[in-house]
């Protein structure tokens, strides 16, 4: 009974969602950070960001405490840290402004036409799961690069980057557009 009660998607605090949401409150800490320069606290932020999203999925299946609402919560999660967190590189003039606009609008997409709103799963498309690594990628870039003191990869290489996941994110939601249920 507790089991099923811990699996329920009514439930949200459980271990793994607060995990989830330390990792939400982080991230005006992070967008912060980043454009005050603050290299290596963002750099801590975007490492504990990380582990923290590697480990609570597997906390919430290893406890039992799986559901719909913890796996609606920990995308959103990752959806507000990037959209936040290049938000600020975008400030910095590293990233296009039009990728964390195009991050947002990308996952309200695909939470309306998963119907996640009715407690279904959240349905992933290949380009956007990919995209989705992509944006942890471009994001951790220059917060690595900064910290290490180094001059590589170029801030133009890191534009070009955010410009490259403009158009797979836009293909991502043309491919997401045409491909949802029709009912």
């Amino acid at each position: 009974m507790a089991e099923q009660e811990a699996s329920s998607p009514a439930r949200l605090m459980t271990w793994a969602n607060a995990l989830t949401l330390a990792r939400l409150a982080s991230a005006p800490v992070l967008a912060w950070a980043i454009v005050d320069e603050r290299v290596f606290l963002a750099l801590f932020l975007y490492v504990a960001a990380c582990v923290s999203d590697f480990a609570d999925g597997g906390l919430a299946r290893r406890l039992g405490q799986s559901s719909s609402l913890g796996g609606l919560l920990d995308h959103a999660t990752d959806a507000t840290l990037m959209v936040v967190g290049l938000a600020a590189l975008s400030v910095r003039g590293l990233v296009p402004p039009l990728l964390p606009l195009l991050v947002a609008v990308a996952f309200l997409q695909y939470v309306i036409d998963s119907r996640a709103a009715a407690g279904r799963p959240l349905r992933p498309n290949p380009i956007g799961r990919w995209n989705g690594i992509a944006y942890y990628v471009l994001l951790g870039t220059p917060l690595i690069r900064d910290a290490a003191g180094v001059l590589w990869p170029w801030d133009t290489l890191v534009r070009l980057a955010g410009w490259l996941l403009v158009a797979t994110t836009g293909l991502s939601m043309v491919q997401r557009f045409r491909m949802r249920p029709r009912d």
